[in-house]
């Protein structure tokens, strides 16, 4: 039977708690920060040679999705009650809304070094040092609304313009693509400065601090950010009579993209599982 991910604005007292107590949990044995290092090792930039899985590329959404369920599913061997809430960033829009709340992911950093000083992943409560991916600090840090040059959220208005494109890619699938619903949900723009980061993208610089890199996932927000990311791809699907990921076939020996994307039936490392397979999921989960 298929569970349910719910808004983290209707959770309750206790489904917060316990999500957040199952997330500390894996924190003491080591095994979060396996994720943070796995996505590491696939922030491959579509400047550089080799193969892109996990951003700037087709599989951005069922790369991020496989990983939603690898932390879902070891959550839930901790607490089988347990699943990824989502953030919807286009509703709970400000500093001290959901998720922003001491009984769930605390909230700013504070102005002097951006350190997140409340809430459970504080530094002070000592559960959450970051260990990977990080150079001078070893606590969370967030600027929400990016404090010296204020940008906002996405709006429904920018989900919109995704959702209603009704090609999932197009050539040459990477982040310079102006059509095609996965750049425009991912949100890699034209042009320069803030305007040229649109939805998900958007989202990582509004919360700022560690979500800027590659290690955002050392921020808890990660996985609610992305869950409502994902969200997004079934919300596509059931808008475009359940249109599919492209490529269908890999790029040719003679094209620039060949070994560089994932087509729909090939392996999506670091597993072994296509972005076919991954592109129904209703028996394992559904959103609320």
């Amino acid at each position: 039977m298929a569970y349910v991910r719910k808004d983290a604005a209707t959770l309750t007292r206790t489904e917060k708690s316990r999500f957040v107590k199952a997330l500390l949990e894996l924190k003491r044995r080591g095994e979060y920060d396996e994720f943070v290092r796995v996505h590491l090792a696939h922030f491959n930039p579509d400047g550089e040679s080799g193969l892109r899985a996990a951003h700037m590329a087709p599989s951005f959404l069922p790369w991020h999705r496989r990983l939603l369920l690898d932390l879902e599913n070891a959550l839930r061997r901790v607490d089988s009650s347990v699943t990824i809430p989502y953030w919807d960033w286009t509703r709970d829009r400000t500093a001290t809304s959901t998720p922003w709340t001491a009984d769930l992911l605390g909230g700013n950093g504070r102005l002097s070094d951006r350190q997140v000083t409340t809430g459970p992943f504080a530094h002070r409560t000592g559960d959450w040092p970051l260990k990977e991916g990080v150079t001078d600090t070893e606590f969370l840090t967030r600027d929400l609304g990016r404090s010296r040059d204020p940008i906002g959220l996405p709006g429904r208005n920018d989900l919109e313009w995704a959702l209603k494109d009704a090609v999932y890619d197009v050539s040459p699938w990477d982040s310079t693509v102006t059509r095609g619903f996965r750049n425009k949900l991912e949100g890699w723009g034209t042009g320069r400065g803030s305007a040229s980061w649109r939805n998900h993208n958007r989202v990582h610089r509004w919360v700022g601090g560690t979500m800027l890199g590659a290690a955002s996932v050392n921020d808890p927000v990660f996985w609610l950010h992305h869950a409502f990311v994902d969200l997004q791809w079934q919300r596509w699907q059931r808008r475009h009579g359940g249109a599919r990921y492209l490529p269908a076939t890999p790029p040719g020996s003679g094209e620039a993209q060949h070994g560089r994307i994932v087509a729909r039936r090939q392996q999506l490392p670091p597993w072994d599982v296509t972005p076919a397979e991954l592109e129904d999921v209703g028996r394992i989960y559904r959103y609320a």
